[in-house]
């Protein structure tokens, strides 16, 4: 469902988006891009804290 909304922003942010979306590519494409890649970056970011502050127990097999 197409949803029009205006997302402010300034000036020097509007150009850097223009310069990462890609020809054809719509802003709401790019922004659901970086949303993902975002998403990501933070689960790796978490996973790794996990690993260096996590006290971890072995499971008797």
């Amino acid at each position: 469902m197409l949803a029009i909304k205006r997302i402010p922003v300034t000036e020097a942010v509007w150009v850097e988006l223009s310069d990462l979306k890609t020809a054809g590519q719509t802003y709401s494409q790019l922004l659901e891009e970086m949303i993902e890649d975002r998403k990501k970056a933070r689960f790796f970011r978490d996973m790794e804290r996990i690993e260096e502050e996590g006290e971890f127990v072995e499971f008797p097999w």
